[in-house]
């Protein structure tokens, strides 16, 4: 007879979530060895190229510490030689300890799809004396090799020739991310990023599956299958590697209140389902790429927050605006709010702002929020907090601190 299934509550759910993705008040430590921590425990920080405000990468990590600095993230990956990037739920920083499990995903190119092997079979030529000059100079950037063609190129994914080869050699493993100059990538050899420390081994596909598993469980503390398969997509299907886990009592089938899909937890997480945790008391402004908000469809199911980041809808059809950072008080996401870093008149603008329904302000809220509306700022090196006039008076004094 098979054993019972547990049932937590959703509120126990929601706040195992949070403590694993270090957004319930953890202490962190300072510096660099912060973010390498918060990294470490998330299993990847997602890059993205918009930058209204910060980049995605360096919001994430503020959320999670609160001195982190851009250049803490610059030392882990030029200098320390801590996280590298790659392709993981998209494009991420990684612990370079977990470089080995991306292997078998490197060696599977072109062989993923039509379309890198029609790259391939374009550019692979090409991409042999791009790591020509590479091996031969040193570190190369796009910027590096001319584009022979006299053209304007049109979406971003027009990439000048050497642009693709770089990246074709990026994802196939021979080349690696060294650094970034401002946001430009410096491409090197493999063998001189990678430190002699590094384990490099290839694992078996049953130990890759098992490993992303492990990884999206422990990011995600609840979780059903098609959410461990997407926490890091490069998994691939993991259903056979949570199967083992249980077997080997690692992990456990549970149920979770209001829901009537399998649920998966690690069995050290259901035992201290109700340890204390240490509870946050400002409010969190998290990236639309933030590894807790990224599964839309989980967070509506668990925190009842339906979230869509509405830069990719066309104007006329954005609801609340092009770039609104989910707000998160406690352990609920209670609202939305559309920010810009105007960094020639240092201020960060508030464009928009959304509470959720029944969502009821008070002061300590409200003090909160100032407060960290005022740390966010300066973040971004912004000396004031400027309002849209979608934002009436009476909200500008509630949230409008005093710097």
């Amino acid at each position: 007879m098979s054993p019972a299934v547990e049932t937590i509550s959703n509120e126990q759910a929601r706040r195992l979530a949070l403590r694993k993705q270090l957004l319930s008040g953890e202490k962190m430590p300072r510096g660099k060895a912060g973010a390498l921590a918060a990294i470490r425990a998330l299993g990847y920080v997602q890059i993205d190229t918009i930058n209204v405000i910060e980049r995605a990468h360096h919001v994430t990590l503020f959320a999670r510490c609160p001195d982190y600095r851009p250049e803490h993230l610059h030392a882990l990956q030029s200098r320390d030689r801590r996280v590298f990037e790659y392709w993981a739920h998209a494009m991420c920083y990684l612990p370079l300890e977990d470089f080995r499990f991306y292997r078998g995903y490197m060696e599977a190119f072109p062989a993923r799809s039509a379309w890198h092997r029609q790259y391939e079979r374009k550019y692979g030529p090409l991409a042999k004396e791009v790591l020509r000059r590479v091996r031969a100079e040193g570190p190369l950037a796009t910027s590096d090799f001319e584009d022979p063609r006299n053209t304007k190129r049109g979406t971003w994914w027009d990439w000048k020739p050497a642009k693709t080869a770089l990246e074709m050699l990026f994802y196939r493993g021979e080349l690696m991310v060294g650094e970034r100059r401002g946001f430009e990538r410096i491409y090197d050899l493999t063998e001189r990023v990678l430190p002699s420390w590094c384990d490099t081994k290839k694992p078996s596909r049953e130990e890759e599956q098992m490993f992303f598993a492990r990884r999206a469980l422990n990011g995600l503390g609840v979780a059903t299958v098609r959410d461990i398969d997407r926490y890091i997509a490069v998994g691939g299907k993991l259903k056979g590697a949570v199967d083992r886990l249980v077997e080997a009592d690692e992990a456990q089938e549970i149920k979770v209140e209001h829901s009537d899909k399998p649920h998966y937890i690690l069995s050290s997480d259901l035992a201290e389902i109700d340890a204390p945790t240490a509870k946050r008391d400002e409010v969190a402004l998290l990236s639309p790429f933030d590894s807790a908000i990224i599964l839309r469809d989980r967070v509506k199911a668990l925190f009842g927050f339906d979230y869509t980041l509405e830069c990719y809808v066309p104007p006329a059809k954005r609801e609340y605006g092009y770039f609104c950072l989910p707000i998160l008080w406690h352990d609920q996401f209670i609202g939305r709010i559309d920010l810009k870093a105007d960094r020639q008149g240092k201020q960060l603008l508030v464009q928009n702002l959304h509470y959720e329904r029944g969502f009821k302000r008070n002061e300590s809220f409200n003090a909160a929020f100032r407060q960290s509306l005022q740390r966010f700022a300066e973040f971004h090196g912004c000396k004031a907090i400027g309002f849209s006039h979608r934002i009436n008076t009476e909200t500008r004094k509630m949230i409008s601190p005093s710097f």
